[in-house]
């Protein structure tokens, strides 16, 4: 009777010992799955080019003018030139127009800079009048994720693709290459593309992705050392102690309103 007890007991604790053992091993198998999909889910988050909508939107910075819209988001159409051979020019320019200089409501309310809709959007969205009332219009979490979506929506349809054909600083051909594509039904469109690049000089940071000279700035004077081109660290001050001449001076014979000055932009500093 005794060898009966013994027996149902060891059996009992063998039986406890395996159950726990294979409990303990679900349980690792399990966090072991999240694991993985959590790291695949990081994965796709990181490698998507649009934001994860379920976060907060990044307020953007108030912009009081034109000169500080382009101080802002110079270096990220430049960035987006590098990797999709869009000019850096036409990307400011339809971001100027299309945002109101960063003013706007989709810009503000919803970090979208270039008024693009919903289409095939699965992200967060905003509601706008635009050509129909209450439009659905995508949202972006920062403004950096538009400019983003801007390159992605050109690069990603056929209807744009001899826009790529062109020399990549021909920003005149692509200002009328996007209204014939169908990008813009505004008739002036090009035009008025055209003449935010030429007015803020927004030719000098295509120059500075290519490598190019900013030839326009040169080409209206006979001396090439009449011409200084902005670098890192640069204030209208600093450069009229250079070449010693007045803040006052410089910002006529550049047609500058205030003394926003951004990098790549060429600035005559003797008449």
């Amino acid at each position: 009777m005794k060898q009966i007890v013994v027996i149902v007991m060891v059996v009992s604790v063998l039986f406890s010992c395996g159950s726990r053992k294979r409990k303990h091993k679900s349980s690792k198998s399990k966090h072991r799955t999240e694991h993985v999909q959590r790291k695949e889910d990081s994965r796709k988050i990181e490698n998507t080019d649009t934001p994860a909508e379920t976060q907060e939107i990044v307020v953007p910075k108030a912009v009081s003018s034109t000169d500080e819209y382009i101080k802002l988001y110079s270096d990220i159409a430049m960035e987006e030139m590098k990797f999709y051979n869009i000019p850096a020019s036409i990307t400011l320019a339809q971001g100027i127009l299309e945002s109101g200089s960063g003013r706007g409501r989709l810009a503000v309310e919803a970090n979208n800079h270039f008024g693009i809709k919903c289409h095939e959007w699965t992200g967060a969205s905003i509601r706008h009048d635009d050509d129909e009332d209450q439009e659905c219009f995508r949202k972006y979490k920062d403004a950096k994720y538009s400019y983003r979506d801007h390159s992605l929506f050109l690069t990603e349809r056929k209807r744009y693709s001899g826009l790529f054909e062109l020399d990549i600083d021909d920003y005149k051909g692509w200002a009328k290459g996007l209204r014939a594509a169908g990008y813009a039904t505004d008739r002036k469109y090009p035009e008025k593309l055209i003449s935010l690049i030429e007015r803020y000089q927004l030719y000098t940071y295509d120059d500075v992705v290519t490598g190019k000279a900013p030839k326009r700035a040169k080409s209206s004077l006979s001396n090439p050392e009449d011409v200084h081109y902005v670098v890192k660290g640069d204030t209208l001050y600093s450069i009229s102690r250079r070449y010693n001449i007045s803040v006052k001076e410089l910002q006529k014979l550049n047609g500058l309103r205030d003394t926003t000055i951004s990098i790549g932009q060429a600035l005559i500093v003797k008449s």
